[in-house]
Protein backbone atom coordinates (compact mmCIF):
# COMPACT_ATOMS: atom_id res chain seq x y z
CA UNK A 1 0.00 0.00 0.00
CA UNK A 2 2.93 2.27 -0.40
CA UNK A 3 4.87 2.48 2.88
CA UNK A 4 7.17 5.14 1.39
CA UNK A 5 4.66 7.89 1.96
CA UNK A 6 2.77 8.67 5.13
CA UNK A 7 -0.69 7.26 4.49
CA UNK A 8 -3.61 9.38 5.71
CA UNK A 9 -6.15 7.09 7.31
CA UNK A 10 -9.80 7.46 8.27
CA UNK A 11 -10.49 5.34 11.34
CA UNK A 12 -14.04 3.96 11.53
CA UNK A 13 -15.55 2.35 14.65
CA UNK A 14 -19.12 1.22 15.31
CA UNK A 15 -21.19 -0.52 17.94
CA UNK A 16 -24.86 -1.44 17.66
CA UNK A 17 -27.19 -1.60 20.66
CA UNK A 18 -26.72 -5.39 20.65
CA UNK A 19 -22.91 -5.04 20.62
CA UNK A 20 -22.93 -2.74 23.63
CA UNK A 21 -23.91 -5.69 25.83
CA UNK A 22 -21.05 -7.88 24.55
CA UNK A 23 -17.51 -7.89 25.89
CA UNK A 24 -14.79 -6.63 23.57
CA UNK A 25 -17.03 -4.59 21.28
CA UNK A 26 -16.70 -1.24 23.04
CA UNK A 27 -15.80 1.83 21.03
CA UNK A 28 -12.87 2.58 23.34
CA UNK A 29 -11.43 -0.90 22.76
CA UNK A 30 -11.76 -0.52 18.98
CA UNK A 31 -10.25 2.95 18.92
CA UNK A 32 -7.29 2.02 21.15
CA UNK A 33 -6.34 -0.86 18.85
CA UNK A 34 -6.83 1.16 15.66
CA UNK A 35 -4.73 4.06 16.92
CA UNK A 36 -1.97 1.68 18.00
CA UNK A 37 -2.07 -0.02 14.59
CA UNK A 38 -1.67 3.32 12.80
CA UNK A 39 1.26 4.22 15.04
CA UNK A 40 2.94 0.90 14.34
CA UNK A 41 2.52 1.31 10.56
CA UNK A 42 3.57 4.95 10.61
CA UNK A 43 0.21 6.11 9.29
CA UNK A 44 -1.32 9.49 10.00
CA UNK A 45 -4.88 9.52 11.38
CA UNK A 46 -6.80 11.99 9.21
CA UNK A 47 -10.08 11.54 11.07
CA UNK A 48 -11.95 9.34 13.53
CA UNK A 49 -15.53 8.45 12.60
CA UNK A 50 -17.61 6.83 15.34
CA UNK A 51 -21.18 5.48 15.16
CA UNK A 52 -22.55 4.65 18.60
CA UNK A 53 -25.70 2.51 18.65
CA UNK A 54 -26.14 1.98 14.90
CA UNK A 55 -26.69 -1.25 12.98
CA UNK A 56 -24.21 -2.27 10.29
CA UNK A 57 -26.98 -3.64 8.09
CA UNK A 58 -27.73 -0.26 6.50
CA UNK A 59 -25.84 2.94 5.65
CA UNK A 60 -28.04 5.32 7.65
CA UNK A 61 -25.24 6.16 10.06
CA UNK A 62 -24.13 9.79 10.56
CA UNK A 63 -20.40 9.17 11.08
CA UNK A 64 -20.20 6.71 8.17
CA UNK A 65 -21.94 9.14 5.83
CA UNK A 66 -19.71 12.01 6.97
CA UNK A 67 -16.61 9.89 6.39
CA UNK A 68 -17.67 9.03 2.83
CA UNK A 69 -18.40 12.70 2.15
CA UNK A 70 -14.89 13.63 3.33
CA UNK A 71 -12.94 11.26 1.05
CA UNK A 72 -10.61 14.05 0.00
CA UNK A 73 -9.20 14.14 3.55
CA UNK A 74 -7.90 10.55 3.62
CA UNK A 75 -6.25 7.82 1.53
CA UNK A 76 -7.66 4.72 3.20
CA UNK A 77 -10.37 3.51 5.58
CA UNK A 78 -9.21 1.43 8.55
CA UNK A 79 -11.54 -0.78 10.62
CA UNK A 80 -10.82 -3.35 13.28
CA UNK A 81 -13.04 -5.90 11.55
CA UNK A 82 -15.03 -5.90 8.33
CA UNK A 83 -18.41 -6.28 10.03
CA UNK A 84 -17.81 -2.98 11.86
CA UNK A 85 -18.35 -1.07 8.62
CA UNK A 86 -20.94 -3.26 6.86
CA UNK A 87 -22.95 -6.39 7.61
CA UNK A 88 -24.55 -6.41 4.17
CA UNK A 89 -22.54 -7.55 1.14
CA UNK A 90 -24.42 -5.32 -1.30
CA UNK A 91 -23.67 -2.18 0.73
CA UNK A 92 -20.07 -3.33 1.17
CA UNK A 93 -19.64 -3.78 -2.58
CA UNK A 94 -21.17 -0.35 -3.24
CA UNK A 95 -18.71 1.19 -0.77
CA UNK A 96 -15.78 -0.67 -2.36
CA UNK A 97 -16.81 0.64 -5.78
CA UNK A 98 -16.93 4.17 -4.39
CA UNK A 99 -13.46 3.74 -2.88
CA UNK A 100 -12.01 2.29 -6.09
CA UNK A 101 -13.44 5.14 -8.18
CA UNK A 102 -11.89 7.66 -5.81
CA UNK A 103 -8.53 5.87 -5.67
CA UNK A 104 -8.93 5.00 -1.99
CA UNK A 105 -8.03 1.82 -0.12
CA UNK A 106 -9.68 -0.30 2.56
CA UNK A 107 -7.90 -2.05 5.45
CA UNK A 108 -9.35 -4.51 7.95
CA UNK A 109 -6.94 -4.80 10.84
CA UNK A 110 -7.79 -8.18 12.42
CA UNK A 111 -8.34 -9.91 9.09
CA UNK A 112 -4.96 -8.54 7.88
CA UNK A 113 -6.48 -7.62 4.54
CA UNK A 114 -6.16 -4.58 2.34
CA UNK A 115 -7.36 -3.75 -1.13
CA UNK A 116 -4.00 -2.82 -2.59
CA UNK A 117 -3.48 -6.43 -3.71
CA UNK A 118 -5.57 -8.65 -5.99
CA UNK A 119 -5.51 -11.47 -3.43
CA UNK A 120 -6.62 -9.09 -0.71
CA UNK A 121 -9.59 -7.99 -2.80
CA UNK A 122 -10.56 -11.57 -3.62
CA UNK A 123 -10.29 -12.89 -0.04
CA UNK A 124 -12.13 -9.86 1.33
CA UNK A 125 -15.08 -10.49 -0.96
CA UNK A 126 -15.31 -14.13 0.19
CA UNK A 127 -15.07 -13.21 3.89
CA UNK A 128 -17.74 -10.51 3.51
CA UNK A 129 -20.17 -12.99 1.94
CA UNK A 130 -19.58 -15.46 4.78
CA UNK A 131 -20.10 -12.68 7.34
CA UNK A 132 -23.41 -11.73 5.72
CA UNK A 133 -24.61 -15.35 5.79
CA UNK A 134 -23.71 -15.63 9.48
CA UNK A 135 -25.45 -12.32 10.25
CA UNK A 136 -28.63 -13.40 8.44
CA UNK A 137 -28.69 -16.76 10.22
CA UNK A 138 -28.24 -15.08 13.61
CA UNK A 139 -30.97 -12.58 12.72
CA UNK A 140 -33.38 -15.37 11.83
CA UNK A 141 -32.73 -17.21 15.11
CA UNK A 142 -33.11 -14.02 17.16
CA UNK A 143 -36.38 -13.16 15.39
CA UNK A 144 -37.86 -16.62 16.03
CA UNK A 145 -36.87 -16.43 19.70
CA UNK A 146 -38.31 -12.94 20.13
CA UNK A 147 -41.56 -13.91 18.42
CA UNK A 148 -41.97 -16.87 20.78
CA UNK A 149 -41.26 -14.62 23.75
CA UNK A 150 -43.82 -12.08 22.50
CA UNK A 151 -46.49 -14.76 22.02
CA UNK A 152 -46.01 -15.87 25.61
CA UNK A 153 -45.99 -12.28 26.90
CA UNK A 154 -42.65 -12.67 28.63
CA UNK A 155 -40.92 -9.39 29.38
CA UNK A 156 -39.32 -6.66 27.33
CA UNK A 157 -38.16 -7.30 23.77
CA UNK A 158 -35.41 -5.48 21.92
CA UNK A 159 -32.47 -3.54 23.27
CA UNK A 160 -33.49 0.14 23.38
CA UNK A 161 -34.51 1.27 26.85
CA UNK A 162 -37.46 3.68 26.46
CA UNK A 163 -37.09 7.27 27.64
CA UNK A 164 -38.70 7.57 31.07
CA UNK A 165 -37.34 4.25 32.31
CA UNK A 166 -34.10 2.63 33.42
CA UNK A 167 -33.39 -1.07 33.00
CA UNK A 168 -32.44 -2.56 36.36
CA UNK A 169 -32.10 -6.27 37.16
CA UNK A 170 -33.99 -7.24 34.02
CA UNK A 171 -36.92 -4.89 34.68
CA UNK A 172 -38.09 -1.45 33.57
CA UNK A 173 -37.93 0.98 36.47
CA UNK A 174 -39.38 4.50 36.28
CA UNK A 175 -36.79 7.27 35.96
CA UNK A 176 -38.55 10.07 37.88
CA UNK A 177 -36.89 12.97 36.06
CA UNK A 178 -37.52 11.54 32.59
CA UNK A 179 -41.02 10.37 33.54
CA UNK A 180 -42.01 13.96 34.32
CA UNK A 181 -40.90 14.97 30.81
CA UNK A 182 -42.99 12.12 29.34
CA UNK A 183 -46.09 13.32 31.23
CA UNK A 184 -45.48 16.86 29.98
CA UNK A 185 -45.16 15.65 26.37
CA UNK A 186 -48.54 13.88 26.56
CA UNK A 187 -50.14 16.85 28.35
CA UNK A 188 -48.79 19.40 25.86
CA UNK A 189 -50.06 17.35 22.91
CA UNK A 190 -53.55 17.05 24.45
CA UNK A 191 -53.54 20.80 25.10
CA UNK A 192 -53.10 21.36 21.37
CA UNK A 193 -49.38 21.83 20.91
CA UNK A 194 -47.88 20.32 17.75
CA UNK A 195 -44.96 17.89 17.83
CA UNK A 196 -42.74 20.66 16.44
CA UNK A 197 -43.77 23.01 19.23
CA UNK A 198 -43.07 20.32 21.84
CA UNK A 199 -39.59 19.81 20.35
CA UNK A 200 -38.94 23.56 20.60
CA UNK A 201 -39.98 23.59 24.28
CA UNK A 202 -37.67 20.69 25.10
CA UNK A 203 -34.75 22.19 23.20
CA UNK A 204 -35.17 25.63 24.76
CA UNK A 205 -35.37 24.00 28.17
CA UNK A 206 -32.08 22.14 27.50
CA UNK A 207 -33.77 18.83 28.29
CA UNK A 208 -31.49 15.97 27.17
CA UNK A 209 -32.71 12.83 25.41
CA UNK A 210 -31.83 9.36 26.69
CA UNK A 211 -28.48 9.53 24.91
CA UNK A 212 -27.90 13.18 25.74
CA UNK A 213 -28.73 14.37 22.23
CA UNK A 214 -30.99 17.09 20.85
CA UNK A 215 -34.71 16.34 20.62
CA UNK A 216 -36.21 15.63 17.19
CA UNK A 217 -39.80 15.29 15.98
CA UNK A 218 -39.34 11.56 15.44
CA UNK A 219 -38.30 11.10 19.08
CA UNK A 220 -41.36 12.91 20.44
CA UNK A 221 -43.66 11.12 17.97
CA UNK A 222 -42.29 7.74 19.08
CA UNK A 223 -42.97 8.56 22.73
CA UNK A 224 -46.56 9.62 22.01
CA UNK A 225 -47.24 6.33 20.17
CA UNK A 226 -45.50 3.97 22.57
CA UNK A 227 -47.91 1.92 24.76
CA UNK A 228 -45.08 1.19 27.21
CA UNK A 229 -45.98 4.43 28.99
CA UNK A 230 -49.43 3.14 29.95
CA UNK A 231 -48.16 -0.26 31.04
CA UNK A 232 -48.05 -2.34 27.86
CA UNK A 233 -45.25 -3.91 25.84
CA UNK A 234 -45.53 -4.14 22.04
CA UNK A 235 -43.43 -6.10 19.59
CA UNK A 236 -44.67 -6.12 15.99
CA UNK A 237 -48.26 -7.52 16.11
CA UNK A 238 -48.04 -8.68 19.73
CA UNK A 239 -49.27 -6.53 22.63
CA UNK A 240 -49.00 -7.68 26.24
CA UNK A 241 -49.60 -6.14 29.65
CA UNK A 242 -46.24 -5.42 31.20
CA UNK A 243 -45.20 -5.80 34.83
CA UNK A 244 -43.63 -2.33 34.93
CA UNK A 245 -45.11 0.83 36.48
CA UNK A 246 -47.05 3.00 33.96
CA UNK A 247 -46.16 6.69 33.63
CA UNK A 248 -49.56 7.71 32.20
CA UNK A 249 -52.98 6.02 32.26
CA UNK A 250 -54.55 4.12 29.36
CA UNK A 251 -57.19 6.82 28.89
CA UNK A 252 -54.54 9.49 28.30
CA UNK A 253 -52.64 7.25 25.89
CA UNK A 254 -55.77 6.40 23.87
CA UNK A 255 -56.83 10.05 23.76
CA UNK A 256 -53.47 10.99 22.24
CA UNK A 257 -53.81 8.27 19.57
CA UNK A 258 -57.22 9.69 18.60
CA UNK A 259 -55.76 13.21 18.39
CA UNK A 260 -52.87 12.00 16.23
CA UNK A 261 -55.38 10.44 13.82
CA UNK A 262 -57.55 13.58 13.77
CA UNK A 263 -54.49 15.70 12.98
CA UNK A 264 -53.65 13.53 9.98
CA UNK A 265 -50.96 11.38 11.53
CA UNK A 266 -50.58 7.64 11.93
CA UNK A 267 -51.41 6.71 15.54
CA UNK A 268 -49.98 3.90 17.63
CA UNK A 269 -52.01 0.83 18.57
CA UNK A 270 -55.09 1.61 20.68
CA UNK A 271 -55.44 -0.19 24.02
CA UNK A 272 -58.78 -1.91 24.62
CA UNK A 273 -60.41 -1.15 27.95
Amino acid sequence: MGEERKLKVAIYARVSTEDQAKEGFSLDAQLDKLRAYCKARGWKIAGEYIDDGYSGRNVRRPAYQKMMEEMDKWDAVLVIKMDRIHRNSKNFMIMMEQLRNAGKEFVSMTESLDTSTAMGRFVMDIIQRIAQLESEQIGERVYIGMEQKAKMGKGMLGFNIPYGYDYIDGKLVVNKKEAEVVRNIFRWYIEGKSIGEIVDILRKGDVPTKRGRVWAKKTVSSILKNPVYCGYLKWEKYLNKGDHQPIIDVETYNKVQELIKKRGGKPGIKISS
